[in-house]
């Protein structure tokens, strides 16, 4: 298949890129600077120039492909502040690339998210979320509707925690919290739980579901059921040397700053529907195994 890729060179991208490849597809990557084209191309892939904004762009591209996998999200614009700019900016990439492709049984998989999802229960395929819950909902509803309109669309619903080497996201986020303020923190008794998944993992999952999830289907990227955030402030602070400790949840804010709501929640969430629809079984280590290697610990 010729495959268009938007986040091509991010950090699940770049994974997909190359899993994509390995398994014999061609590959178009989406690249905005010179910078992230040098990063496709020297995956193997194709570049086309442009961004999320750039919608002809995005239609071209789509129109063009045997299928779309749509990784691509603004988080600098959403970790500042504006998360609803950055999911309007994605329900119209994701528009585009819908509309491109209805009418013509391709695939076209996207990527959405699990946290909060289901707060305080174990959040499976079937559960249709609220969609005022995540802005990000409103698009993966549209997205799999496609499957009535000619699209062989779903949405890949991510773990908050896509670890592994490199990782720049929210665990290691925590980690530089933590060694900033000399202690790793969790909130009060720390049984709220983050489901987790390894990058590769993660990357197979979005090609298995390229190549073959039915038209409208919701999957979980989901490994790890749910790891407590004790288990992850106690990894961190055995990694970095450091105690670790309770605080409130009314500390939490000032502690850990805008990603404090988010480590509060307990968003557990399973993956067994997944797993048995498109044969995936993750194969890379767990999170607190990983946490525990060192690599996140390293300075840049």
């Amino acid at each position: 298949m010729r495959v268009f890729v938007t986040g091509a060179s991010g950090w699940i991208g770049s994974a997909l890129v190359t899993d994509l490849r390995d398994a014999g597809h061609d590959v178009v990557g989406l690249a905005r600077s010179e910078a992230s084209a040098a990063a496709v191309t020297a995956a193997g892939a194709q570049v086309r120039r442009g961004s999320l904004d750039d919608l002809d762009v995005l239609r071209a591209a789509a129109a063009e492909s045997d299928g779309v996998v749509h990784t691509a999200f603004k988080h600098d614009i959403a970790f500042s502040g504006d998360f609803q700019g950055a999911a309007d900016a994605d329900q119209r990439a994701v528009q585009t690339l819908g509309d491109a492709l209805k009418g013509s049984d391709r695939p076209l998989v996207i990527a959405s998210g699990l946290l909060g999802l289901r707060p305080g229960t174990v959040a499976t395929e079937d559960f249709s979320p609220d969609e005022s819950t995540s802005p990000r909902l409103a698009t993966e509803r549209w997205t799999l509707g496609l499957a009535s309109e000619g699209v062989r669309s779903s949405a890949v619903r991510l773990s908050p925690t896509v670890h592994g080497d490199g990782d720049h996201g929210f665990v290691a986020t925590l980690v530089q919290i933590a060694r900033d303020r000399g202690f790793s923190a969790y909130p009060g008794e720390g049984a709220n739980r983050w489901p987790a998944v390894h990058r590769f993992d993660a990357a197979r999952l979005f090609r298995l579901a390229l190549e073959n999830a039915p038209a409208g289907s919701a999957l979980h990227g989901v490994s790890e059921e749910g790891v407590t955030t004790r288990a992850i402030a106690e990894a961190i602070g055995r990694g970095l040397g450091l105690p670790v400790r309770s605080i409130s949840a009314e500390e939490a804010a000032g502690h850990f700053g805008w990603i404090g709501a988010l480590f509060g929640m307990d968003s557990p969430a399973s993956s067994g529907i997944t797993r048995d629809l498109l044969d995936w079984e993750p194969t890379h280590q767990g999170l607190i195994a990983d946490l525990d290697e060192g690599h996140y610990y390293v300075s840049a």
